[in-house]
């Protein structure tokens, strides 16, 4: 297991996207899959409001223990801060559905992997639970890279439950497939 303090973020990227778009079709990971397999690398999961489907989407591949070292469902705090090693006061300061928080969820996830790629997502999907600040349909995604480079970005995605934690996953896919792209 590689320490979590050999990763400091080197940059944090941060963009706000309101209203994205309407998931309407089942998330697909076939593309990821081909980038990771020719790129020779392995990814870590860190969910917490989409439970799981992140980890479900890419194990329906045939093959995905490939690529694919493991996933982390941190649906409460405790399991946020026992299981990937977000700390209390980022959560105090900046509450579960942050860019801080997912930062510190993908760190986690790579320090306690074998992955050299990893993906974390936290939101409110509704129907209840949202805020002023942070309505029904905010999402926070964050890519993580072993040279310590933390992605994050918040999204605003309409719909019912289902629809938020689809369109959720499908932007976690689509994110590592974006980043991934630039390295072949």
């Amino acid at each position: 297991m590689k320490p979590f303090a050999s990763f400091v973020p080197l940059r944090f990227d941060f963009a706000m996207t309101h209203s994205e778009p309407f998931c309407n079709q089942e998330p697909s990971a076939a593309s990821l899959a081909d980038l990771m397999l020719r790129l020779g690398l392995r990814l870590a999961v860190a969910e917490s409001c989409t439970g799981g489907w992140l980890a479900k989407v890419v194990t329906d591949l045939a093959g995905s223990s490939a690529w694919l070292d493991r996933g982390f469902v941190t649906y409460s705090n405790a399991a946020k801060q026992e299981m990937l090693g977000v700390r209390a006061d980022t959560l105090a300061a900046y509450g579960a559905v942050s860019e801080a928080v997912v930062a510190e969820m993908a760190i986690g996830a790579l320090s306690r992997s074998a992955a050299q790629v990893a993906v974390a997502i936290s939101g409110v999907a509704g129907p209840g639970g949202g805020s002023p600040e942070k309505p029904v349909g905010t999402v926070c995604l964050a890519w993580a890279w072993p040279e310590g480079r933390v992605e994050t970005r918040r999204f605003h995605f309409d719909g019912d439950r289902d629809a938020v934690r689809r369109c959720s996953v499908q932007a976690a896919i689509d994110g590592l497939v974006e980043r991934l792209g630039h390295l072949v």
